[in-house]
């Protein structure tokens, strides 16, 4: 395969997307037509549903459930919805779940199609910008029911601290001071974790409140998932810091739920 040439004038610069339109215009990802995007009355559409971030001492933790659901049937239990964006940031998403995995990957490649054209990475706002941009462009498809939120996180090298970026539907970007959570139970995960943050959080603490947080609005929500311990699913946890993206394990993922379930009991609680 032929590396694509352009004259100087209509140079696509460092967008991979401008790049793949212009190159292979049939091949373009759903997420960039503007046409062909099914109905909102077809069949169900496969969802993910609640992520969360909230920044700590030395970067952000974000979370997401493992459900995806089509209208009121769970449609998989394992999905994975917290991804890494490159080194030092992070992205979830809520919504429908094709477009949203495909954006997902699209950023990621994104990125990486920058930093090798420009010869540097860009900055953690850049990386905002650009996220709202594919969201613009997903906008037609969110029309006709299949949106998707992602939340966004990373850690900032300049300013040396944790920063978190949420989107509306049509790519507007929104940072927030310390947490958010969207999705389907992004609201009973957003006032658990406001219950109980502080600043300047160790890893442990803020880990252990997304991990209340995601409990909390599986509780409430239908379409959120909570810890499958037969199966042994667990919602997906990763810090973001100075040190890069790092996943948390299932098996301390697991263990701090049974330490929560276990506090729960001691206190005259019914987890």
């Amino acid at each position: 395969m032929s590396l694509p040439m352009f004259p100087p004038a209509d140079d696509p610069g460092p967008s991979f997307t401008d790049l793949l339109r212009r190159s292979s215009p049939t091949q373009s990802l759903a997420y960039a037509r503007d046409v062909g995007a099914p109905a909102a009355t077809g069949p169900e559409i496969r969802h993910g549903t609640t992520v969360a971030a909230l920044r700590y001492s030395d970067g952000v933790v974000m979370a997401g459930d493992r459900r995806a659901t089509e209208g009121y049937s769970i449609a998989h239990r394992s999905i994975e919805k917290v991804f890494p964006a490159d080194r030092h940031s992070a992205v979830a998403f809520a919504g429908a779940a094709g477009p949203g995995i495909e954006m997902v990957k699209l950023f990621q490649t994104q990125l990486e199609h920058y930093e090798k054209v420009e010869g540097l990475a860009l900055s953690l706002e850049g990386k905002a910008n650009q996220l709202g941009q594919m969201i613009r462009g997903n906008l037609p498809m969110a029309m006709q029911g299949l949106a998707v939120l992602p939340l966004f996180a990373g850690y900032d090298l300049r300013r040396r601290t944790g920063r978190i970026f949420n989107y509306d539907l049509t790519g507007g970007r929104y940072e927030e001071d310390d947490y958010h959570a969207t999705g389907s139970g992004g609201r009973d995960a957003r006032t658990t974790i406001k219950l109980g943050y502080r600043e300047g959080l160790a890893r442990d603490e803020a880990i252990e409140l997304a991990i209340l947080g995601l409990y909390e609005a599986a509780d409430e929500d239908i379409a959120t998932g909570g810890p499958d311990v037969v199966r042994g699913i667990y919602p997906m946890i990763a810090t973001v810091t100075a040190a890069g993206f790092e996943l948390a394990g299932d098996a301390e993922v697991a263990e701090r739920f049974g330490t929560l379930i276990e506090r729960k009991r001691s206190e005259g609680q019914r987890p």
